[in-house]
């Protein structure tokens, strides 16, 4: 691939002409309660509070950044483009509670993301030079930092934290494609090979905890919101209420399953940083269940102004109730 420079000119580097300001950031409820807060974080001046807001809650990496990192030497690679490791020399003469933190600055995520891209173009061999590779990444540093172009939450998540600063973690369960086979392998560390994808659609079939079945995409779903994606399943395969089973009684039906599922994916998204359980249910309209699977979401919102009615009522009458008792003497009370 060949490039042309649109919004940099390869002297002044990626950000010549974008000013950064250092400020703070304060995520309250409608209550006014604390949320999330962090302080003396750079981002571009123009950036409004909200995006200065969502990049500290959100996409800033919260631990294990080394203060201190070098390159990695990879035969092939432009020094640019070769991944970074922490220095641990240099970080020994640091104090310990000195040596790892937080991601600070937008330009540290701008850096990561698009240094990675670069990385993983030169090593699929997409780019025709060096010089291209350098005008890529240039490219997409500036049009990050100037809100041109932007990519899904799970890339601000996950992409570059392996590659800009050699974090390692386990797996979970995560596949790829070798470029150098062309075959499915499982991935040894879940931040080299990272989930930067969106949403995910699945499949489910109409078995309890066989490989595939209902069971095995409540975890197979968990997988994927700890990284920050969605999941969509098309649940119609699933019994319908009363139908029989193999081995003697009758179906719960879909939508006991479909309450346990967005009971955990509620669970999976109330803790965690990157952690957002986006969550698509399907059935097609000739199921058995179709009409009680409609009505589900309606009777869940009458619940909720039951329960917003009943503490307004609480609200108005219970404080007059208390002060009536207290107003009467002895045993009477």
């Amino acid at each position: 691939m060949r490039f042309e420079r649109r919004f940099t000119t390869g002297k002044g580097g990626p950000y010549s002409g974008i000013r950064f300001r250092t400020t703070d950031s304060e995520i309250r409820s409608a209550s006014g309660a604390l949320l999330h807060e962090a302080r003396d974080i750079e981002a571009p001046a123009d950036w409004s509070q909200t995006a200065v807001d969502i990049l500290a809650q959100k996409y800033l990496r919260r631990s294990g950044v080394p203060a201190a990192t070098k390159r990695v030497p990879e035969k092939g690679v432009p020094e640019f483009l070769q991944r970074s490791m922490p220095d641990v020399a240099a970080l020994a003469k640091l104090p310990a509670d000195q040596r790892f933190g937080a991601e600070k600055s937008a330009r540290q995520v701008f850096d990561r993301l698009a240094g990675a891209w670069g990385y993983w173009g030169w090593k699929s061999g997409l780019f025709v030079s060096a010089d291209q590779a350098q005008i890529f990444v240039d490219e997409m540093k500036a049009m990050l930092a100037r809100q041109i172009g932007a990519p899904n939450s799970p890339q601000w998540f996950n992409t570059g934290l392996h590659w800009a600063y050699g974090l390692e973690g386990e797996s979970h369960g995560h596949f790829f494609v070798d470029p150098d086979t062309n075959r499915v392998v499982e991935s040894d560390n879940a931040y080299q090979r990272p989930q930067p994808h969106a949403c995910f659609i699945q499949s489910v079939d109409d078995n309890l905890v066989g490989e595939n079945g209902i069971m095995d995409l409540w975890a197979r779903e968990a997988r994927l919101f700890k990284f920050g994606s969605g999941a969509g399943t098309n649940y119609s395969a699933l019994r319908g209420e009363g139908e029989p089973l193999s081995g003697g009684g009758r179906s719960s039906g879909l939508l006991s399953f479909l309450k346990v599922g967005d009971a955990a994916a509620g669970a999976v998204k109330s803790g965690g940083v990157t952690r957002r359980a986006a969550k698509m249910v399907v059935v097609d309209g000739d199921h058995p269940d179709i009409e009680n699977f409609i009505r589900w979401k309606a009777v869940e919102e009458e619940k909720v102004a039951a329960l917003v009615a009943g503490s307004r009522v609480l609200a108005r009458h219970l404080p007059k109730i208390l002060a009536a008792c207290w107003a009467i003497d002895g045993d009477d009370r």
